[in-house]
């Protein structure tokens, strides 16, 4: 394993709606809760800081312009930059990292949809700039399955002065759902100057440390590995992704993870 190595966290939005649900609150859109219930939002980067996370996403994975108007009644800029602030009420007297996170926008691009490559970037602009202008340490571009539009959203996110990192979503095939390979990934990003590559979501980490194999060689930078839980238990998950420990710098868990997950992670790293 590399030394330096950073612990990720977990699932989000999941744990937020635990959270909702045991204090009787409705079940909303978890990026609500930036405005709505911010203390709910610290609590769960707190959890994970507490199990060992030594860098916390911030609530903002779908808090895009698009998502936003079907609510209405605020901005995309607001609800990052609650997010943001929300995170860093988290992270207070520690010196774990913040990354300001973003996923895809929720339409497909041309000639596959009509969203067009300008609209685009504004939008991921809208929220990088947002996000960063209340203080970041990296960005955090997630769950992508077309390469075209990771890499209008990490240009974008390049103008920010800060480190960038980007991991994309896989289909069982080894390439994302848009047909892109590793290998096509890798040099794309490589030449926009993102400061790290690899994979989360996508299924559990007996798929996914194969792709990240395939990332370490096509490519020298640092490699991100953030799969899935897949229904296993935290100690099956560990020595499912204990593998590709020495190939990773960044490690964590995605959809169906937990605080007790990083807390496994973090005994065996």
């Amino acid at each position: 394993m590399k030394q330096s190595a950073i612990l990720l966290d977990g699932a989000t939005g999941t744990r937020l709606w635990e959270l909702a649900e045991a204090a009787g609150l409705e079940r909303k859109s978890v990026w609500t809760y930036n405005l709505e219930q911010p203390e709910l939002v610290a609590q769960v980067a707190k959890e994970y800081i507490e199990a060992g996370s030594r860098m916390i996403c911030t609530n903002t994975f779908a808090a895009n312009a698009i998502e936003v108007s079907h609510i209405g009644g605020t901005t995309s800029p607001e609800v990052v930059a609650a997010g943001v602030r929300a995170a860093r009420s988290a992270v207070a007297g520690t010196d774990v990292k913040i990354a300001l996170d973003l996923g895809p926008l929720p339409m497909l691009l041309e000639p596959y949809g009509d969203l067009t490559p300008e609209r685009a970037e504004a939008m991921f602009a809208e929220q990088l700039e947002s996000g960063a202008a209340v203080g970041v340490d990296c960005i955090f571009l997630e769950t992508f399955s077309h390469l075209e539009m990771m890499c209008i959203a990490a240009k974008a996110a390049k103008r920010c002065g800060v480190p960038v990192l980007c991991a994309m979503s896989f289909e069982k095939t080894g390439r994302t759902l848009m047909g892109d390979s590793v290998a096509d990934i890798a040099a794309a990003l490589e030449e926009i100057g993102v400061d790290a590559v690899g994979l989360n979501c996508s299924f559990g980490p007996e798929l996914a440390v194969p792709v990240i194999r395939e990332f370490a060689a096509h490519t020298r930078l640092p490699l991100i590995l953030k799969p899935n839980a897949a229904g296993i238990g935290k100690d099956a998950f560990a020595d499912a992704i204990a593998p590709a420990l020495d190939l990773v710098s960044y490690v964590g868990a995605c959809c169906g993870s937990g605080p007790d997950f990083i807390r496994t992670l973090a005994g065996r790293l």
